[in-house]
């Protein structure tokens, strides 16, 4: 059974920092294009950074420069590096992996930032 497990979410000031990880299980995680999404109050789901299986990247515009995404395949893990972080930037964050059978979440982990 796939399952993703977050952390590292909390309450940071702005122009703060926080690091988000993702551990997975139940997939041959290597082979498999990761996303960090992330779904503030009252608004869509929106995909923030992802990463392919040969580690190639990509983000929303509101975030390129200061969120990188990388991955461990040793540790089957997601990461999602925080930085300059801004209100806006306050939201619940989920990883997401897309396989045959289906798509899967994380429960999600709470990221707040004050002003």
């Amino acid at each position: 059974q796939v399952q993703l497990v977050e952390s590292g979410g909390g309450l940071v000031q702005f122009g703060g920092s926080l690091s988000l990880s993702c551990a997975a299980s139940g997939i041959i995680f290597s082979a498999y294009f990761m996303g960090w999404y992330r779904q503030a109050a009252g608004k869509q789901r929106e995909l923030v950074a992802s990463i392919t299986s040969g580690g190639s990247t990509n983000y929303t515009n509101s975030v390129k420069g200061r969120f990188t995404i990388s991955r461990d395949n040793a540790k089957s893990t997601v990461y999602l590096q925080m930085h300059s972080l801004k209100p806006e930037d306050t939201a619940v964050y989920y990883c997401n992996v897309r396989v045959s059978v289906g798509s899967y979440w994380g429960q999600g982990t709470q990221v707040t930032v004050s002003s």
